[in-house]
Order: structure tokens, then C-alpha cells, then sequence
């Protein structure tokens, strides 16, 4: 059986308490999608596809109105506790150090939440050994505020990660950074994903990252969204940024560009 296994689900947001569930948007019309533990996975598709939607969907932050979504084995009608996540905005609490937002999820998620004040003092130095493996040693007492937007995003992946979840999932976490900053994480992130073995999904508009981190990239076509396309991308790991001006690299991006380019047109 596949670690996510998602049937044929519709979404429909409605435009006001009283709608009846046809009277919305529908934002995901037999979407299916499946993948393995282990996997890296990366949506792309237009601006309003349901990219973000499918993420709220597996996470169970939402309910689709039709259709299934089975998560390591369950069906998914609750928010999930294995998942971590992390966003284009870092949302770091200002008032707490970099390593107290770290930390936030440990105070929040059981089993975690019951052994926090008695294994405090554990779980600090494991938010500061994360902190160190993306390249923020020595940074764990400074206020967000202090960091720049590249390190608080490293922060965030820090305390997406930091209860170990089996499911990481990542809405554009890179996307407001710099062409240089975002090519940096990019390596944080594989390397992160190579040491912890989750499975990942990665909403993405840029197609160098999808293919750069992705093990597949699904392509979504426009609202209201579904996979239209998968390819595999077979790239060795480790990657380099040299990869990706190879010329079954360079070509794959375009064909990719090429079907969203179709999929945006008939909208």
C-alpha cells in the first residue's frame, strides 16, 4: 500500500456559511495522487491550480467533500500529528528565541507535549543540533528579528522537523527569498531529507527547484485542480547546482514549463 494514497477527491469552498457545497469554488475536481514512504514528491501547476489546497487536504486541516485520503494506512478526518510544515512566510513568534520556536511543536505534539518540562534540557539540545546542521550554530538565543530572512526560513525547516515527523510538507518555503539565498537552501533541504528519511511534498512555482529536489514533480493542471502529468526525475543524490544545465535537465524543465503553460491556457 502507498504511505499517501489520494482518490478521486473534490474540494469546494464555500462563499459563505449557508452554501450548499455546490454553490462554492471548486477548487479540486478528482485529484488523485499516490506515493511511497521515503519519497520526495513536488507539486507545480498556475497560480490557483489547488496546489496548496491538496497540502491542507492530506495534513487534514481540511475535509474534501468527495472522494478519500489515506495517510500511513488511515484515513485522513483529523488533523494529522505526524506531519510537520513549513510556509513562504517563516512565522516565527517574535517574542521567543530561534530555538523557542523550534521547540514549539515539542510543546504542542504528544507524546512530546506530556515530557516536555521533564525532558526539556534533551529536547533543547536537539533543536540546537538542528539548528547547527542548517547552519545556524551559535543562533538558537538570537530573536527572529535578528536573523535574516534565508536563516529564519531555516529556522522554520528546523521546527517543521524537530518531532521527527514520517510527513514534511512544504508550501513554497523558498519562494520570497533571493535567487542566490533560495539555491542555498535548496542544499539545506536535500540534505535534511537525505539524514531524515521523511517523505516530503513540495508546492513549488519554481520547476529548476522541483526538479533539483523532487524525486517526481506532478504537474496540477488549472482550477479546479488535478495531477495531469508525473515525471521522474533520475538524478543521483547528492545533487549540484551543475546539474541542472545538463541537457535531459534542461529539457525536462522546459517540457514541464510547456504543460503548465497548456494548463494555464485553459483556464
Amino acid at each position: 500500500m502507498s504511505f499517501i494514497d489520494i482518490e478521486e477527491i473534490d474540494l469546494v469552498y464555500r462563499n459563505s456559511e449557508g452554501d450548499e457545497a455546490g454553490d462554492g469554488t471548486l477548487a479540486l475536481s478528482g485529484a488523485t495522487l499516490r506515493m511511497d514512504k521515503g519519497e520526495f514528491i513536488a507539486l507545480v501547476g498556475p497560480s490557483g491550480c489547488g496546489k496548496s489546497t491538496l497540502l491542507k487536504v492530506i495534513a487534514g486541516l481540511i475535509r474534501a467533500n468527495k472522494g478519500k485520503v489515506v495517510v500511513a494506512g488511515e484515513e485522513v478526518t483529523r488533523p494529522l500529528k505526524i506531519v510537520g510544515m513549513a510556509f513562504q512566510n517563516p512565522t516565527l513568534l517574535p517574542w521567543r528565541s530561534t530555538r523557542a520556536n523550534v521547540l514549539l511543536p515539542l510543546e504542542i505534539v504528544q507524546p512530546h507535549r506530556k515530557q516536555f518540562r521533564a525532558n526539556k534540557a534533551k529536547y533543547e539540545a536537539m533543536a540546537d543540533a538542528l539548528l547547527e546542521t542548517v547552519g545556524l550554530d551559535g543562533f538558537g538565543d538570537s530573536a527572529p528579528w535578528q536573523l535574516s530572512g534565508g536563516m529564519q526560513q531555516r529556522a522554520q525547516l528546523c521546527r517543521a522537523l524537530v518531532h521527527e515527523p514520517d510527513l514534511l510538507l512544504l508550501d513554497e518555503p523558498f519562494g520570497a527569498l533571493d535567487a542566490f539565498t533560495r539555491e542555498e537552501l535548496w542544499d539545506v533541504l536535500q540534505k535534511l531529507y537525505v539524514e531524515r528519511g521523511c517523505t516530503v511534498i513540495l508546492v513549488t512555482h519554481d520547476l529548476r527547484e522541483a526538479v533539483y529536489l523532487a524525486d517526481t514533480v506532478y504537474v496540477m493542471s488549472a482550477r479546479p485542480g488535478k495531477v495531469i502529468l508525473d515525471r521522474k526525475i533520475e538524478l543521483a543524490r547528492p545533487r549540484k547546482l551543475d546539474d541542472m544545465y545538463g541537457r535531459d535537465v534542461v529539457e525536462l524543465i522546459h517540457d514541464l514549463r510547456d504543460h503548465i503553460h497548456v494548463a494555464r491556457s485553459d483556464e
